[in-house]
């Protein structure tokens, strides 16, 4: 059989994948609330069944917390092996009374522009997304017998609660799930239904700091001058860690590991940003705060970042109060890209403030973890066909696309299974995941089974058959 064929099967059975997809969608897996844990299991087996139905030999796995689903089929002996990743877990629905109708009873909803949209709690994040997946495989099962690589699966319970039994889970099951490559299905396309690959993400450090100066708070008229202010202490300290004309970073060695970004790339994100708009506008902003020479959308996709995420001391209560704090404290976050190291980071941030610290007050650190970044290299041998199965069935160029966020799964894959992913998603911008009416397009649906038909195709590296 031929891909036109497996393409052709999708299209025929389009609304018998709809009642699969809104069979999931009625379940009500909230992995934040105890007592959806029922329903959390449900949804494991709900998707085993399917699975094994399309062909997989599939199984739900027990964790501390909701079960995992994995899954495998095998295709060719000499084909590659990828292994898919989604999540059936979703977010709370509150508030319920801003939904214009159940949030887990599925509907296809016209716009007044003639758009059709899915609504329902998990729509788009994640199990629209993890759909196209499964439904292509089935379309490509159903006509050719096989699928034309190998393929693994592993949907994840707890993603929305924080995923701690992900990685644990990984580094016990690395030789089954290790792969030649992660697909992710939990990301978005660009305005106007442009394919985008996500290929950057970036990583994260986290540090909460708090000076003490005086032994307790103190009047401000009989102290102030005198005394040590440890609220205007941390924040020259916080204030040097930029350079006011250019918005580097201070901290020394800061941007060792950071990539430079081809001049391809940064030319075709240009063109991303004429083509969507400014993204700073739409939150009552107009200039680019941070460093000089890159635009918004290079500083959040390819650039490292260092952000003051909360201060406070002395009195913060209604009325006023002329106190002189004891103690000051803030939390604070870099964005890191390329190669930099998380902890390096830390150790250079703790340094910087104990380098300008009076000797009369002490400061404590507090770490809220790191991650490090992570970026497909442009010579990645499947980046080029996932690229171009994406461009033939959208009928537009595929993007490369950064990520200024993090995404755990994506390093703790790295991490336990030493794979690259390659992000492909059909969500829009508008899709209100983690919001009331939450929606996906039936065109991202859709669309999404037939591109996933096309990338399968596309990494064997070889014409379809």
């Amino acid at each position: 059989m031929t891909l036109n064929a497996a393409l052709l099967q999708a299209d025929k059975d389009l609304d018998v994948s709809l009642n699969r997809l809104f069979e999931l969608l009625r379940i009500p897996s909230i992995s934040t609330r105890p007592e959806n844990a029922p329903d959390c299991r449900k949804a494991a087996e709900w998707l085993t069944a399917t699975l094994t139905d399309t062909g997989f030999e599939a199984s739900v796995r027990n964790t501390p917390g909701h079960p995992m689903v994995v899954a495998h089929i095998k295709g060719p002996a000499d084909a590659p092996h990828v292994l898919f990743y989604g999540h059936y877990d979703v977010q709370p629905v509150d508030p319920l009374n801003l939904w214009h109708s159940d949030p887990f009873e599925p509907a296809i909803v016209t716009t007044p522009s003639g758009e059709k949209e899915i609504t329902a709690r998990g729509a788009a994040d994640d199990k629209g997304q993890l759909m196209t997946f499964i439904e292509a495989c089935r379309a490509l099962k159903t006509t050719c017998g096989t699928l034309p690589l190998n393929v693994s699966i592993l949907l994840e319970g707890e993603e929305e609660s924080g995923g701690e039994n992900l990685l644990p889970f990984l580094q016990a099951n690395k030789d089954e799930l290790k792969a030649d490559v992660a697909l992710i299905c939990d990301t978005n396309m660009l305005s106007g239904g442009k394919p985008a690959i996500t290929t950057m993400l970036r990583g994260m450090t986290g540090e909460e700091v708090t000076l003490t100066a005086a032994k307790r708070d103190l009047h401000s008229g009989m102290y102030g001058n005198a005394a040590r202010n440890p609220i205007q202490v941390l924040c020259d300290i916080l204030s040097d860690m930029r350079d006011g004309a250019t918005g580097r970073v201070t901290l020394p060695d800061f941007y060792e590991g950071v990539p430079v970004i081809p001049e391809e790339t940064r030319a075709q994100w240009c063109e991303i940003a004429s083509e969507t708009g400014d993204s700073l506008s739409p939150v009552g902003l107009s200039i680019p705060a941070g460093e000089a020479g890159y635009s918004a959308l290079e500083q959040t996709w390819s650039r490292p970042s260092f952000e003051i995420n909360g201060i406070s001391g002395g009195y913060e209560g209604e009325g006023f109060k002329t106190v002189l704090p004891s103690k000051a404290s803030a939390k604070v976050s870099f964005r890191l890209v390329g190669d930099q190291d998380p902890e390096k980071i830390r150790t250079a941030f703790r340094a910087h403030v104990l380098a300008r610290l009076p000797a009369d007050c002490t400061a404590e650190f507090i770490s809220h973890g790191g991650s490090q970044a992570s970026m497909v290299s442009p010579d990645m041998p499947f980046l080029p066909p996932a690229l171009a199965a994406l461009e033939a069935e959208w009928q537009k160029p595929a993007a490369i696309t950064g990520c200024g966020g993090s995404i755990p799964v994506v390093t703790e894959i790295q991490q336990a299974l030493g794979m690259t992913s390659l992000l492909i998603g059909f969500g829009l911008d508008d899709d209100r995941i983690h919001s009331p009416n939450e929606k996906y397009n039936l065109s991202s649906f859709h669309k999404g089974i037939r591109s996933w038909i096309r990338v399968l195709y596309a990494l064997t590296g070889q014409a379809p058959a």
